[in-house]
């Protein structure tokens, strides 16, 4: 079902749903139809630049809907929508979820040794004269 994960929308309105403030955004959610607008709050689930926006347009759907539409990610949408802290979550000042770096080295490196002894110059004269 994802494999063609395609916006419902166009892309122009989706961009003004993603700047709307607030007070816009629910009469952009309203001008799509209902079926149209539980596809739409899914596509935005699967895209964590879209979270607020999905809970947004999923708290506008009924559970039906996005059960047809989604199947259990959309009943696990739907019970998520009606959270209070489901518009809450972690967000920056400007809307989008704050990046966070690991603290942590990724990798011990071993120390290298660039200068060759004569055991390098030993194994290489036996691999070429071999």
């Amino acid at each position: 079902m994802f494999e063609n994960d395609f916006c419902p929308v166009q892309d122009e309105l989706l961009g003004q749903m993603y700047r709307a403030s607030e007070h816009g955004l629910p009469q952009l959610v309203a001008s799509v139809s209902p079926e149209v607008r539980a596809m739409l709050a899914l596509f935005c689930y699967r895209k964590s630049h879209l979270y607020s926006l999905a809970m947004t347009i999923a708290a506008s759907c009924s559970e039906h809907e996005l059960v047809q539409a989604g199947g259990r990610v959309g009943s696990t949408l739907y019970a998520l929508s009606r959270e209070p802290a489901a518009r809450t979550s972690p967000v920056s000042v400007s809307g989008r979820k704050p990046i966070t770096l690991s603290t942590k080295p990724l990798t011990q490196l071993a120390p290298i040794d660039d200068e060759p002894d004569d055991a390098d110059f030993a194994e290489f004269a036996r691999a070429v004269t071999a």
